[in-house]
Order: structure tokens, then sequence, then C-alpha cells
């Protein structure tokens, strides 16, 4: 009876894996997944005294179920982060990606892997939708009618699908005016399209002479310009947009305003994107602000050669504006349409002489990005991101492409970004390389501790101090740690950092009509930019000139040219500031303003300004460490780490603010140094006058004695 169902059980097994074949793979699946445990579990030496793999497997489960592990398949140990979705039923698969995973991948996606729930990897496809290029074309037959309170201008449109936007071509500098827009299907009958919008260019260089409207096929247009307020200005020419046959979709992205900075005639937002990688589409600015007109640029760091600079994206123009007699017309939104591949983003705001506008927000949006699949199976799918050494997969998609069209966005929950748990999580900023070569530090003559606030990524932005003593270009910056050197990334900044110095007014002596203001400066061989003043007196003309006294080798004062400008002021523009822009910055710590009044009365100047670009230094340390900053080393040459490689992810990093200590002296300049610095008079007739007297003394020990001369 025993025999009968011990050999009853095979048979109904082998019978039922016949008829289903899926069940045979199973089988030999789960055959090779016990003998794979196995073969590489600690406990593997027990199949050999006999242990079914069923029962080995049982061991297995149950001590990997008291560890907290998981019998899934792993995944690939050399990606770091991970991402999870599931899949109801198999079939093609469209989801647009999370901004997490955005970020978290490189620039291209070309980490990007799929994984089903049996580590298998899984084609996939980025699709990501950008408008299609709109065509602009100038307008045909051109014709422009001036009357006595407007500007008629009427064209073809040359186009037979809708359009949206009309940019007008002019060459004047100075206007504002509302027009209205009218189409035309024949030229005899005109339908109202828009009215009281606005174009306007300023003398600052803000301009606003794009027209849109909403989509419709028009075979002519006549614009009409409002002349009644203002002279008329010619126009030479216009521009037709076509619309778009299909829109792209957009979402809305949430954006934080970061720091803020008041430069001169210019307002400098850091907006802090929460992800890199992103499609921005646009951005919205929001304010409270009645009337304005301001031109923006956008802007994000870019790494080049162990420095960060700025490098613009886009430009724009942002206004509110009320004409008389009609409502007031806003356009606030500025058009990105690409990718930003950091996690800030600079929104410059030019103000010239205007105040600073009152920015209560900004929003933004963004194009979504999509990935599409085949899943053959329903179950479990991993995103794995964080690879930076793979490169992009070729996959055979030649029968997925033919599909998109079909596939239906599936709205699927994908968790958060986290660790791989087959990859060890790296400590943050796990690429910086903690150690460096030694440095010799006899040539420096001046260096500074680093006060740490916790550990991590750092900033430190370069004082008086250091601005005055290291090289122009900072070729000699050194962070040192216990003698060897901390790789650094040098950021250079947009923001700018001002100076009001103390000043004396006099005149001339020899020319009584000559004026002359003196500033003194915190430090000598500051990196200045421009100087700007204002006067209250009404009425001049005046041109100014900036320079410093230098001494030669001689000792003999000499003068070097720093800047000059003209600067008008009259009484309907009163307290206008004067800027000067310096053509080479100071060596000294004094600078004199000369102009000459001619017979007119002298000017008065007041509120003095100096400015200079903060520069900081980026770099990781922990605050157990003693750093010190090193610098004044006119023979050093600029340093090159590797840190560049991971340069994108300390500058995307949450960095804290290192603060610089008291200057510390540690040795004094040399001869060379002095003298070439215009302030080695006094030493170079010292020497000279040494090497005088050592000569006398020779010439005198060569001549023959008295006594020693011979009478004849």
């Amino acid at each position: 009876m025993k025999e009968k169902r011990r050999s009853g059980k095979p048979e109904s097994r082998m019978a039922k894996s016949e008829t289903n074949p899926n069940e045979q793979v199973r089988i030999r699946s789960r055959k090779d997944s016990f003998n794979e445990v196995e073969r590489y579990s600690p406990f593997g030496f027990l199949s050999g005294f006999g242990l079914r793999p069923s029962v080995f497997y049982l061991l297995t489960t149950l001590l990997s179920f008291a560890g907290g592990l998981s019998l899934a398949a792993a995944l690939p140990a050399d990606w770091k982060r991970e991402q999870h979705f599931q899949v109801t039923a198999p079939g093609l698969i469209k989801i647009s990606l999370p901004v997490d995973t955005l970020d978290a991948a490189r620039q291209g996606f070309e980490d990007l892997r799929l994984y089903d729930d049996a580590s298998n990897e899984t084609s996939y496809l980025i699709e990501r939708p950008v408008p299609a290029v709109k065509i602009i074309q100038s307008a045909q037959a051109f014709e422009v009618s001036l009357k006595p309170t407007e500007t008629v201008i009427t064209f073809d449109t040359g186009l037979s699908q809708p359009i949206d936007g009309i940019t007008l071509e002019t060459p004047a500098s100075d206007f504002i005016k509302a027009v209205q827009i009218e189409g035309s299907a024949d030229g005899k009958s005109w339908q109202l399209v828009a009215e009281g919008k606005p174009i306007f260019r300023q003398p600052g260089g803000v301009n606003q002479l794009h027209l849109t409207i909403a989509p419709a096929t028009w075979a002519k247009l006549r614009l009409t310009a409002d002349d009644q307020r203002s002279k008329p200005i010619p126009f030479t020419g216009a521009r037709v947009h076509a619309a778009t046959s299909e829109a792209v979709p957009v979402e809305p992205l949430p954006i934080v305003i970061g720091e803020r900075h008041e430069n001169p005639g210019e307002t400098r937002l850091s907006l802090n994107l929460g992800a890199a990688n992103l499609d921005l589409s646009a951005l919205e600015v929001e304010t409270p602000e009645p009337l304005f007109m301001r031109q923006v640029t956008m802007a994000i760091g870019q790494i080049s050669e162990n420095a960060i600079r700025e490098q613009t994206l886009r430009r724009g123009t942002i206004y509110r504006v009320a004409l008389e007699g009609r409502p007031t017309a806003s356009s606030l939104r500025i058009e990105v349409g690409g990718q930003v591949t950091s996690r800030e983003l600079l929104l410059l705001i030019e103000n010239q002489d205007s105040p600073p506008l009152s920015i209560t927000g900004v929003r933004g949006e963004r194009r979504p990005v999509f990935l599409l699949f085949l899943a053959r199976m329903a179950g479990t799918y991993h995103l794995l991101t964080g690879n930076p050494r793979c490169v992009a997969p070729r996959y055979d998609l030649a029968g997925l492409r033919g599909s998109l069209n079909a596939a239906s966005l599936l709205p699927v929950a994908i968790s958060p970004v986290a660790d791989n748990p087959d990859y060890r999580a790296p400590e943050v900023l796990a690429g910086v390389q903690e150690g460096a070569t030694t440095l010799d530090v006899t040539a420096w003559r001046f260096r500074k501790p680093l006060k740490l606030e916790r550990s991590g990524a750092q900033q430190v932005e370069l004082d008086l101090d250091i601005l005055s003593h290291a090289q122009p270009g900072f070729e000699d910056l050194r962070i040192l740690r216990s003698g060897k050197q901390v790789p650094y990334i040098l950021d250079r900044t947009s923001i700018s950092r001002s100076l009001n110095p103390v000043f004396t007014f006099s005149t001339d002596s020899k020319d009584p009509q000559l004026s002359r203001w003196t500033l003194k400066l915190p430090r000598p061989g500051l990196p200045l930019l421009r100087l700007s003043c204002r006067s209250q007196t009404p009425l001049f003309r005046r041109e100014l000139t900036l320079f410093e006294e230098l001494s030669d080798e001689r000792g003999e004062k000499y003068r070097r040219r720093l800047g000059g400008a003209s600067w008008s002021q009259t009484p309907e523009r009163m307290s206008q500031e004067f800027i000067l822009t310096f053509d080479a910055p100071p060596q000294t710590d004094a600078l004199i303003l000369e102009t000459h009044n001619g017979d007119n009365p002298a000017i008065a100047l007041e509120k003095f300004q100096l400015c200079y670009p903060a520069t900081r230094v980026l770099f990781k340390s922990q605050t157990s460490d003693q750093l010190f900053l090193y610098y004044g080393n006119s023979e050093a040459t600029s340093p090159h780490y590797d840190l560049g490689l991971v340069a994108g992810e300390l500058l995307a990093a949450q960095k804290a603010d290192a603060l610089p200590g008291r200057e510390e002296q540690l040795r004094k300049s040399g001869p060379r140094e002095t003298i070439s610095g215009g302030r080695g008079g006094l030493l170079f007739w010292a020497i000279l006058g040494l090497v005088v007297v050592v000569l006398l003394v020779i010439i005198s020990r060569l001549l023959p004695k008295p006594e020693e001369r011979v009478n004849p």
C-alpha cells in the first residue's frame, strides 16, 4: 500500500507537467534556484549529509526570515539606488518617471536599468516629449500706413495653418504702445483678434515686441498701433509664428527660493528645483508690484577646469504695464524649454536704476519623461540608478518603437529612491578622495584656519585678507589637513559684495579748477570691478578719471590709470548714479578720482561705493579635521585635482558655511617681491648704497699707499 502511494505521486506530477509546459519551466527554474542557493549558501556543506534540496530550501528560508533577508533574486551590485513598482498585468507599459528618479540618474540616463523580481533585465525606451519645431517666417506684402492718431500695419501671413504669434521689427529705441490685432480670410471682412497688447523698448535694453494670440488660421493680419499719447515709430517688418499641432504635456514643479542677493542694479535669486536633469518648460514669477518692466536671465553653474562659472540658459522679459485708458497687461512667464542638469537655477533680474522687485514666489513647469517597456509578466519591477561607470544600454527595440502610439500612461505608484539592498551605501560625496599629496608650504606667506560647523560638503567665501594677498587668479590657494592637500573647486559667483570707502576731497594748488577725491581702501590689491557715487549738483557734465599712484624701482611716483567715464546730470534726472567700471584691479589701497570743472563750479560727490565679486571655495571635510587655507605665493601654479570628476555632486550637495579665522603671516616678503610690488624704493637705494660703499672700499685698497710711492 505504501509502495503504491509512493509510486503514484510521481506519476501524477509527470502527467500534470506534461499537460502544462509552463509548469515544467517553473519546476526547472525552482530546481535551479535550489541548486544555486545550495551552492553559495554558507550551509552548502549540509548537502553532503544527504539533505534533499526541498529540506535545504526550507532551512534556508527559515534562516533568511529570521535574519530579515529576502529570497528574491539579487539585484546588480554596481547600482547604488533602487525603486520598485507593481505591474498588475503583462503588456506594453508606459510610466512617468518621478523627479527623484531623474535626480538620481545621470544626465543622459546612461545608468537607468529595469529589472523584474527574478533579476531579469528588461529592455525599455525613454520618451522625452518636446514641442515640434515651430514654423517662423517673414510676413509677406508688408505695408505700413500712417494716420493722425495711429499706425496701421497690414500683411499676408503666407501660412495655411493656425498662427499663435507675431513679432514686430522696428529700429526705434524708446517707446511703449498698445496694439490692436485683426484677422481676415479675404482682406475685406476683418475680425477682432486681440486689443490692448503692449509693445515696448526701453533704453536699458528691456523690450517686448512679440504678440501672442489665440491659435487660428488667418490669410491676412492687420495691426493698429496707438499713437495718441506718443509719436509714431517706424515698423520695418514682422515675423509670423505658426502654432504647434500637438500640445506637449507639462506638470507643475514646486520651486523654493534659496539665496537672494541684491547686486548693484541686479537681483540674484538662487532657485532650488528639488532635482537635477529636469526638462524645464517655463518659470513664472510672482510679484505684487503694480507696474514694472524687467529683463531677466536664467543661468546654471558649469564646471570647467576645477572652477565653477555661470552659463546663461535663456533670456526673457517680464512686465506689468497699464496704458492709459486700457486694462493692465502683464507677462510674468519665462520660457525655458531645455534640460537643466543642476538642482539650482539662477534667476538674474536687471533693475538698472529702479528699486528691486518684491518677489513672493516662483512657479515652474516641467515636461515629463516617460519610460516604456514590454512587461512579460505581472509582478514587481525595479528601477536602478546610480552607476557612474556604466555605459548606456543598447536594446533591440525595433518592435517596441512601432507600438509607442498604442501605449497608454499607467498610473503606478513608484517607491521613493532608496539604497540598493545588494549594494553597500556610500557616504555622502564618497567620490571625493580623502588622501592627497603633501605640500611644502615654505614659499607661502599667509594662512588662515577654517572652522567647520558640520561634516560633509563645505563652502568658504574668500574674505578681504585672502583677496588682497592671494594671486589675482587664485592659483596659490591651497587647503591643507595634516600637511596634505584637500581637493577643492573654485566657485566664481555673480554675487557682488560692496565696500564703502573713506574719502577726502581736495583741489590742486596749481589748478584750482581740478577736483580730486581720494578713496582709502581697507586692503591693497582688491579685485574691484566698479565704482559708484551720487551727486546733488543739479546740472553738470564732467569727464572723470580714476587712477592710483605707484612707485618705480627708483622710488619715483607715477600714475596708473584704472578707468574713466563721462557723467551728465540734469534737473529732470536728479541723484542719477554714476558708475565707472575698472579697466584693471588696483594694486594699492588708495584710489584717486579726478575731474576738471573748466569755468564751472565744482560738483559735490557722495555715497561712494566699490564692488567686488564674491568667490567661494567648495570642498569636503569633517568637523574633526584641522584645516588651514594657505595663500600668498606669487610663484605657485593652479592645482589640478581629480575632484572635477565629482564636481557636479559636490555642487548639488547641501553645503555648510566654513568660517576663516585670523590671518597668520608665515614669512615676510623677499626683496624681489617687495620691489615688484612698487614699495621697494628705500630698499633699492639701501642696497645700491651698500654696493657703492663696497666698491669704494675695494678701490681704496687697490690704490697704492702714500709711503709706498717712489720719489723721482
